[in-house]
């Protein structure tokens, strides 16, 4: 593990797990309000390069940051401590919350994005950041419907990290909510933007008691487009349309039912 050189305004820190490679502390962070983070919250980087990114996200004039950045590679880098709040998730919404770098953590994973060449993610990058998952699961308590993507919790800002994220994988380790999708063609119903009545309402009630940022309007607004466009990229990955087609309310259906009970 090597600690990289800090900038001035930063003192070093002792990384959180034995699996970060390198510590580059940014400045960018400031204290949690509530209590610990119970959230794993998942980007891609989304420039031309992981050390453009990480020079981004270590630079006070972004004031922007990210716990971890996971290059393709699989070396993992910590930039902010875990016990900080980091800036990475910039407006957005989950299950009531607002305040999501609060009650979060971000993992940064290296990819070009949709802007610049979106990639399939390399296995030993997911291998990486499945094991980082699982070492900050150890320390905190973050049920599987709260690993989520920066597409889930602000849906019309952003897309990552994208349809080509592989959530079967980190739910076969044991990481995250996820089911199998219903198949493309199975017939049905399809509510289209533009849409109105109570079929609309059901949806955005669904959506919205699995935690997206929607109101039950029976309308098929650009909301709600936004929200169903994260959904399927995230837990329909196979056409992502916008279109609230019967595979992707069957979907939600089964994630629905199948979601883990709160206790306590």
């Amino acid at each position: 593990m090597t600690m990289l050189p800090a900038p001035a305004d930063m003192p070093a820190f002792q990384p959180d797990s034995f699996i970060v490679s390198d510590v580059l502390p940014s400045p960018s962070f400031d204290e949690r309000v509530g209590g610990a983070p119970d959230i794993i919250l998942l980007h891609y980087t989304g420039m031309q390069s992981g050390e453009a990114a990480l020079r981004r996200l270590t630079t006070a004039e972004s004031k922007v940051s990210a716990h971890y950045v996971v290059f393709e590679d699989g070396r993992i880098v910590q930039c902010v401590p875990e016990e900080k709040r980091a800036w990475h998730a910039g407006v957005s919404f989950w299950a009531g919350e607002t305040d999501i770098n609060s009650r979060s953590i971000g993992i940064e994973v290296v990819n070009p994005g949709h802007e610049f060449g979106y990639q399939n993610f390399p296995l030993r990058q997911i291998a990486a950041v499945i094991s980082l998952c699982k070492s900050i699961m150890t320390r905190y308590i973050v049920s599987s419907d709260r690993v989520l993507a920066h597409s889930d919790v602000a849906p019309s800002r952003k897309q990552d990290p994208g349809e080509k994220f592989p959530w079967e994988l980190l739910h076969e380790s044991g990481i995250g909510h996820w089911v199998r999708p219903a198949r493309t063609n199975v017939d049905g119903v399809k509510l289209h933007p533009g849409d109105r009545g109570d079929a609309v309402a059901r949806l955005q009630r669904m959506l919205a008691a699995y935690g997206y940022g929607i109101e039950e309007t029976g309308q098929y607004d650009d909301t709600t487009r936004d929200v169903v466009i994260a959904f399927q990229r995230h837990f329909r990955q196979a056409r992502v349309d916008g279109v609230a087609d019967p595979s992707t309310q069957l979907t939600l259906r089964t994630l629905s039912d199948t979601r883990p009970r709160k206790t306590g």
